[in-house]
């Protein structure tokens, strides 16, 4: 192009008659000219690499964009795979955790059903050691049957079974079972005057309610 534009130039002033430049010299005037034909040349082409440039920033900078929001396949399963491992830990966790509170229930269940069905012997044993005069007491049958009995106890308060406090506390149908009233001007209203039967409570659950006598 440059070359182009050097021979039309020379051309345009061998036309015109060789013009000369101020100092009257006919080279210099076409190297002006062919000088000025590569600047307009230059000129044209520095907007055409200017826009080309600018599509290749934005070519990169698409490619970028839409490169973030695709991911590996195999980066997408291993997220998968992990969410579903996470869950099923989750869910196995709360399954144990449920499963020891159930398990510790139907321990408890368990253990207030025998209890229950020792107290009628322990309240034998109070009823026999009760009708036991006091000659008797030195008696070593009546003597052993003492041991034993405190030995029942002993065990059962060992396992957390404790007699529920009655005569001269305040009626709590959470602890009591009244099943006679009396007018008793000593006693407050509503204080236990008489306990008929023992009540017992294994750790924090009651097992049997004390039969009392209530003072209005």
């Amino acid at each position: 192009m440059v070359k182009e534009a050097v021979e039309e130039a020379k051309k345009a002033a061998g036309a015109e008659g060789d013009p000369q430049d101020e100092n009257g010299d006919p080279e210099e005037a076409t190297a002006e000219t062919a000088a000025d034909a590569e600047e307009a040349e230059e000129a044209e082409q520095e907007p055409g690499q200017e826009s080309s440039e600018a599509s290749d920033d934005g070519e990169k900078k698409e490619k970028k964009f839409f490169g973030k929001k695709k991911k590996d396949k195999k980066d997408e399963k291993i997220e998968e795979l992990t969410d579903k491992l996470t869950r099923q830990m989750a869910e196995f966790d709360n399954f144990r955790k449920r499963t020891e509170k159930e398990k510790s229930q139907m321990y408890e269940v368990g253990a207030k059903d025998i209890i229950e069905k020792i107290l009628p012997v322990v309240d034998n044993f109070e009823r026999g050691l009760g009708a036991v005069t006091e000659e008797e007491k030195e008696n070593a049958f009546v003597q052993g049957m003492e041991k034993v009995y405190k030995q029942l106890m002993t065990t059962l308060e060992g396992i957390e079974v404790k007699p529920i406090e009655a005569v001269g506390k305040e009626f709590d149908p959470n602890f009591h079972n009244a099943v006679m009233h009396v007018e008793d001007e000593n006693l407050g209203e509503n204080i236990v005057a008489e306990e008929f039967q023992k009540g017992y409570m294994y750790r924090d659950s009651v097992v049997r309610h004390s039969m009392v006598k209530v003072a209005n």
